[in-house]
């Protein structure tokens, strides 16, 4: 039995560690937070504001012209819009071969198994490279096409390996039991193995719809036409234009930005992703933890 002092100690040791606990988390998320909080204050403030102050928690003049500025030419819109495409057809060809390889590769009678998570592996540590990619993919005729938004990076490694290995973690029984039914792969692969992984295809999912939102590089390497770039290739050249730098300004029709334009962009940007994640949230640590402590 412990002590009155020994409890009163380890009560008061607790409360310390509480509060230092929650102070520290505290100074976390307003470091995380405040930055996005400047963005979008400065993103309602006026220019004169944004001149006179280097960081605006609340506007003190409510300006909404950025965007109606924003909103008044197509050109964030169509940006919008392929960003869009990309994302929602990006993410269900990824989903669909992802889920396709890993349940091939969960399957401890797959001949060559071991010898192609090998090579799994060791292209999350050796890749082929910017120009020998762009090669390949000019070859195959995908330049100026949606699809080399899509297709070169259909497949993430990491992605697939947490699916195989949730996939693995499911006992064998299911699959016996379902063909002994006369079940094929494909039937115990749809009605019995996808509806127990949805935590992890969501989790997966967010991976890969963030992932193609904030595609960048591929967009700048495989699309030269101006009309077919999505929207942080925009945000790109608003920022450029902004700066005085020499850039496309006929493609973002914004000549010449002011600042709050620029902040009015990345919140546009940004707020499709913080509405998607809601619905994601309650199985993305579920689906990340089922995925990766077994395999």
């Amino acid at each position: 039995m412990l002590s009155k002092s020994a409890l009163r100690k380890e009560s008061i040791g607790s409360i310390v560690f509480n509060v230092m606990n929650y102070t520290l988390l505290l100074l976390f998320s307003l470091a995380c937070l405040l930055p996005f909080v400047n963005v979008v204050a400065s993103s309602f403030a006026s220019t004169q504001e944004i001149v006179q102050k280097k960081f605006i928690l609340f506007p003190t003049t409510f300006s909404l012209d950025a965007y109606r500025y924003i909103f008044s030419t197509p050109t964030i819109f169509k940006g919008l819009g392929v960003s869009v495409f990309i994302t929602v057809a990006g993410t269900i060809v990824s989903m669909t071969l992802t889920a396709l390889m890993a349940y091939g590769l969960s399957r401890r009678y797959l001949l060559g198994r071991n010898f192609i998570n090998f090579l799994i592996v060791f292209s999350m540590l050796f890749s082929g490279g910017m120009i020998p990619t762009f090669l390949v993919v000019k070859a195959v005729g995908l330049i100026d096409s949606y699809w080399s938004m899509i297709i070169p990076t259909a497949i993430n490694a990491f992605n697939l390996i947490i699916m195989r290995n949730f996939f693995q973690a499911l006992p064998d029984s299911l699959e016996e039991s379902a063909k002994m039914d006369g079940a094929n792969d494909f039937r115990v692969l749809l009605q019995i193995m996808l509806p127990l992984a949805l935590p992890s295809i969501a989790t997966l999912s967010l991976f890969y719809g963030v992932s193609y939102w904030n595609t960048y590089m591929n967009a700048v390497l495989y699309l030269n036409e101006s009309k077919m770039w999505p929207l942080q290739v925009l945000l790109r050249q608003i920022v450029i234009v902004s700066s005085g730098m020499e850039g496309n300004s006929s493609a973002v029709d914004i000549v010449p930005p002011s600042q709050t334009i620029k902040m009015s962009v990345i919140v546009v940007a940004t707020i499709p992703m913080l509405i998607a994640y809601p619905f994601v949230q309650k199985h993305f640590t579920k689906g990340a933890l089922l995925g990766s402590v077994k395999g």
